[in-house]
């Protein structure tokens, strides 16, 4: 992809702004990170001002040049508006469903645009399901079996508290991308109903872990 739309760059600048100033200013960085604790007092800002920091500079890369893959993909389909409100709306759902899971872990803290970024990946996916993507830029396969062995992966690293990446962010916007793009092209459900019995397979097994506490 030669070029790219301002608005996306103008995500990512912000993106890139806001995250400088939360790595030199600490207090600012733990003013706006998604925290447990503040949010359950009512801080609701903080399901979108975390999208924007991120822990440290390859953070945010590997975020932003997945942005820069699909973005315009995704924005040429659904225009500007449509575009900010699977981009923010995944965001949100990404960190609710975390704030759900994580309600009584009082010391959860997380930032980052992966759940938005989950969001737009996911929509895009959804469109063109055999787009070949290539893992780790190596590994090439189509985009439906990339879709559902991440989310199972994503799960899997949930049930094993494996690393530090927010695993349910990455469900949560995954599936804020497939709800707002079915709803701008409800004949994607009709068209494209494998792929989304699939894809609710590992959120269905994530359902389960929630419910019979088996997450904690």
């Amino acid at each position: 992809m030669a070029d790219i739309s301002f608005l996306v760059l103008l995500i990512m600048g912000i993106s890139a702004l806001v995250t400088y100033k939360g790595l030199q200013d600490y207090s600012f960085f733990s003013k706006y990170c998604f925290d447990i604790a503040p949010i359950r007092q009512g801080q609701f800002y903080r399901m979108v001002s975390a999208g924007f920091l991120h822990v440290d500079w390859m953070h945010y890369f590997f975020n932003m040049i997945t942005l820069y893959f699909f973005a315009d993909i995704v924005l040429a389909q659904v225009g500007p508006a449509y575009f900010l409100l699977i981009y923010f709306g995944s965001m949100v759902v990404g960190n609710l469903i975390t704030y759900q899971i994580y309600y009584n872990t009082l010391n959860y803290r997380a930032v980052g645009a992966s759940g938005a970024i989950m969001g737009v990946l996911y929509a895009c996916i959804m469109m063109f399901p055999d787009m070949t993507l290539g893992i780790f830029f190596i590994i090439p396969m189509p985009s439906y079996l990339f879709a559902i062995l991440y989310l199972f992966y994503s799960v899997y690293g949930m049930r094993n508290k494996s690393g530090s990446i927010g695993h349910s962010a990455h469900i949560g916007g995954a599936l804020g991308g497939l709800i707002l793009i079915i709803a701008k092209f409800p004949f994607l459900l009709i068209g494209q109903l494998w792929l989304v019995g699939l894809m609710l397979v590992p959120i269905a097994v994530l359902l389960y872990l929630y419910k019979t506490k088996r997450l904690e």
